[in-house]
């Protein structure tokens, strides 16, 4: 869902001035969700063997501080790899600018083209790009190759993987951390209400509605959920 954002011409220079925004809402969706499904997979899945409350503590720590490590270390090496692609495709339009110039402008003119000038505005929109290699690359970066105008931040992505796994993931054990009555009764309708909170929080990217996108969310958590609770029946004694 797109900011809404005032369209003055001040307003306009400030915000073009700021250029765009990275967001990690993608990451801290993703880690939100990995965190309370996992987490509470295995609180489901103990509680469902009939084992002790020390033992959902233990392995839901366990869970939350390894796989998350493990999740936002993953993240950070795929935006990693990302950004080294991006620097090795910069390198190689460096050299066909410095070697290949004519084809190189005639393959900015067509992209120019493609976006609708023509006749001498395109010409001097091709000169003008030209006349700036950072800007001339920034274009062939997007309209080229289909990467997005800004790299990513590696640390950052995993950092904001991280700490939603470990927030979501820490809701399902906090009724056994302060020793509630019921603590699987509420651990069940408190990681529930993640779910659908995260769905809520995901649809700002997407075109569904909140409502829909919540209960999406939360049938595949309580799913999830519900097969581990079913498999650690198996083993109950």
């Amino acid at each position: 869902m797109a900011q809404d954002h005032g369209h003055s011409p001040a307003e306009i220079t400030e915000r073009l001035a700021n250029g765009s925004q990275t967001q990690y809402l993608r990451e801290m969706v993703f880690g939100g969700i990995d965190g309370a499904v996992t987490t509470f997979a295995i609180v489901a899945g103990v509680e469902g063997a009939g084992l002790s409350h020390g033992i959902i503590l233990a392995l839901g720590a366990a869970n939350i501080l390894a796989d998350g490590f493990s999740m936002a270390a993953g993240n950070y090496s795929g935006t990693k790899a990302e950004v080294d692609d991006r620097k090795r495709i910069v390198e190689i339009e460096e050299r066909h600018i410095r070697f290949h110039r004519d084809g190189e402008i005639e393959e900015l003119r067509q992209i120019l083209h493609q976006r609708g000038l023509s006749g001498d505005v395109l010409e001097d929109a091709t000169q003008a790009i030209a006349a700036d290699k950072k800007k001339w690359i920034d274009m062939m970066l997007t309209d080229e190759y289909g990467l997005p105008r800004d790299a990513p931040a590696p640390f950052r992505a995993a950092l904001a993987t991280f700490v939603a796994f470990l927030i979501a993931g820490s809701v399902p054990l906090l009724p056994f951390v302060f020793q509630m009555e019921n603590a699987f009764v509420v651990s069940v309708v408190a990681t529930l209400v993640t779910f659908f909170l995260i769905g809520t929080a995901k649809s700002i990217w997407s075109l569904a509605k909140w409502w829909w996108s919540g209960a999406e969310t939360l049938l595949i958590g309580a799913l999830a959920a519900g097969i581990a609770y079913f498999v650690g029946g198996l083993f109950h004694p």
